[in-house]
């Protein structure tokens, strides 16, 4: 078991780290922080380093380290959104959610999108109550814009 004496030391290094212009070390100290902490059963404490590792390693496209902490994100319950590529707004998507956004933007009504993809239209619903904000919109006339922006033809 990790001794309290050892989270001094990270809690030390955060806070270096934090004063410096050093993302990537600062990242991979959140890392490992976060990752001790997950081990330490403290799952709430462990997110909240692990959020902050992968929002940096994310933005410095340092896809392997990110794919480590979405990893630890997963061993503590969380679902960490998927990476965003630049390319393609939809990429954060669930492949179903990707799916309902695309007919939902050609104009079909949950009902419609329900009956072609053998689902409830409440499901639907949901699936969309899902992806607006992870595309950071909040109507349905909002959609179209944003699949059209996507430059993966039909992803």
């Amino acid at each position: 078991m990790p001794s309290w004496g050892d989270e001094t030391h990270f809690r030390d290094a955060v806070r270096r780290h934090e004063e410096d212009e050093q993302p990537y070390e600062r990242a991979r100290t959140r890392l490992a922080y976060g990752e001790w902490l997950r081990r330490a059963r403290r799952r709430a404490d462990a997110r909240v380093q692990l959020r902050a590792a992968l929002e940096i390693f994310d933005r410095l496209g340092a896809e392997l380290w990110a794919e480590r902490a979405r990893a630890e994100l997963r061993a503590t319950g969380d679902v960490p959104a998927a990476p965003r590529r630049a390319d393609d707004p939809l990429s954060v998507l669930t492949p179903r959610e990707r799916e309902i956004v695309r007919l939902a933007a050609d104009g079909a009504s949950n009902r419609d999108i329900a009956a072609q993809l053998f689902l409830s239209p409440r499901t639907v619903g949901y699936h969309l109550y899902k992806a607006f904000p992870k595309l950071g919109i909040t109507a349905r006339s909002q959609l179209a814009a944003v699949t059209r922006s996507s430059s993966v033809p039909g992803s």
